[in-house]
């Protein structure tokens, strides 16, 4: 891992000359401290969004949340260990986390559409031809995609908080098919943290390369709760997305106007470059 002096200033400082950008929300962020999503923040988040719209950005939003909207709407305090439980709140949770951003995106004016992916869907060349498609004429059309895991039929993805990939690995495949010159992952941290004395941490604001250095700083994610995805996840994209030529911030999602502090190139999260191609 290396580290400019400036922390990435002049990397930042090319951010809002971004044109494509894909917004990843993690479940941790869209839940409030009882696990139960917050209207208020999702509303605040589709804020913030419709902000940069009007200022010419594209944008597709990945999206996590529906299996703990399901859970909420069928009274479950602690997220299932079966598939099957998984599936079903996805199933119950999925419309109901649509009709949220669907009611929020019109306040503004701005018209939302839905996809629901799986991995099969990238691998299948007929199925990514016509979801790069269908995303373009989105985009073209100033509608915003609200993209998600179909959870409801691929027990690969409700299984996924067990190892690696989750929405974070989805928003990086999704970067490729609309050429996403920016990455926004927000979380429940804001970015990768080193360790300081007496147990404290600090943020890392810039990555220049994740090698060995910036993989030492991960702990594994915990098993349970609501999110899927920990930091080693969102390396892994960063690393998939950088490669492929878009810089990547992670960010803390819960801070006021985190979104737009990054795309206006101010020092929020930790900033991955975009590798020399």
């Amino acid at each position: 891992m290396k580290k400019t002096p400036d922390s990435g200033a002049k990397f930042r400082q090319s951010l809002p000359e971004s044109r494509r950008v894909v917004v990843k929300i993690g479940s941790k962020v869209l839940v409030d401290a009882k696990g139960r999503p917050d209207r208020r923040r999702i509303a605040d988040l589709v804020r913030q969004i419709c902000v940069l719209h009007a200022k010419g950005y594209e944008l597709v939003l990945v999206s996590s949340g529906a299996i703990a909207s399901g859970m909420e709407a069928l009274g479950i305090a602690k997220r299932p260990e079966s598939v099957p439980d998984l599936q079903m709140c996805a199933a119950v949770g999925q419309p109901r986390l649509m009709a949220t951003y669907f009611e929020l995106f019109a306040a503004h004016r701005v018209r939302a559409g839905q996809l629901l992916l799986t991995h099969e869907d990238f691998e299948r060349r007929l199925s990514l031809a016509n979801m790069r498609r269908t995303l373009d004429h989105l985009l073209v059309r100033r509608v915003v995609p609200v993209v998600n895991e179909n959870d409801a039929v691929a027990d690969e993805e409700v299984k996924a908080y067990m190892s690696l990939g989750d929405n974070d690995r989805l928003a990086a495949l999704l970067s490729r098919q609309v050429r996403a010159d920016l990455v926004v992952i927000l979380s429940a941290v804001d970015g990768l943290r080193r360790p300081l004395a007496g147990g404290r941490t600090a943020r890392v604001p810039f990555v220049e390369e994740i090698g060995r250095g910036a993989l030492s700083l991960v702990r594994p994610a915990k098993a349970g709760g609501l999110s899927k995805g920990g930091m080693d996840s969102k390396l892994a994209a960063a690393a998939a997305c950088t490669a492929a030529g878009a810089n990547v911030v992670v960010a803390d999602g819960r801070r006021r106007d985190a979104l737009l502090r990054v795309l206006a190139g101010e020092d929020e999260g930790t900033l991955f470059p975009a590798s020399p191609v």
